[in-house]
């Protein structure tokens, strides 16, 4: 089995590939600057996205994990600039476009999956305000893979999206409820499960559907 991570350097990434090394799985995990054992990627940049997808013969498992949070601590009366909107859309949402149809050949020569790390703050249905860019962009990937979830069935592809949990990451700080490793075995069963059957899911770590 192989799978490709983006975004591996830390956090749930890194816990997610640690993972899957552990069981013996061919690991793919990307950076955005260069750093040991993993490929180099900055997954807003066509051309990369392009020689990765050329690298590739066929995967098993895409983990679109990459992702900013550009606007944290900002204030709306001033704050919010258009290059932090800029920022976090780029990333969150066209890098995983970009990573997902760069590496589509690999994923139909394999009949794999696709597995996107969105958020609870994507929700439309559990709105307490704030954090506006990330949670626009993550509700904008939310979207994006329930799309290409319904194009991508009768290719054989399934399309997860999924809440990692409120992690101990840098992200999501000390206080968190879950360690990365918790959120990284959780999202791993997850991902097993998925199926076409249930493609386009939003789930929780945990296996509970999330409310849209």
């Amino acid at each position: 089995m192989t799978t490709l991570i983006t975004g591996a350097t830390r956090g749930i990434g890194r816990a997610l590939m640690q993972h899957y090394q552990a069981t013996g799985a061919v690991v793919i995990g990307t950076a955005r600057t260069p750093a040991p054992g993993l490929t180099t990627l900055d997954v807003t940049d066509p051309a990369g996205q392009r020689a990765l997808g050329q690298s590739i013969e066929t995967l098993d498992l895409l983990i679109c994990n990459a992702g900013v949070y550009p606007d944290r601590g900002q204030r709306l009366d001033d704050g919010f600039a258009p290059e932090l909107w800029a920022e976090g859309f780029n990333t969150n949402v066209v890098g995983v476009f970009l990573t997902i149809q760069s590496l589509l050949p690999a994923l139909r020569r394999a009949s794999g999956k696709i597995a996107i790390i969105s958020s609870q703050m994507a929700s439309d249905t559990t709105a307490p305000g704030g954090s506006y860019i990330y949670r626009a962009s993550k509700a904008a990937a939310l979207n994006l893979g329930r799309n290409l979830a319904s194009d991508l069935k009768s290719q054989g592809i399934a399309v997860g999206i999924y809440h990692p949990g409120w992690v101990q990451t840098d992200m999501g700080g000390a206080s968190a409820d879950i360690t990365e490793a918790q959120s990284a075995l959780g999202l791993a069963a997850r991902f097993a499960a998925l199926s076409l059957a249930t493609t386009g899911c939003f789930e929780t770590w945990d296996g509970r559907a999330h409310p849209f």
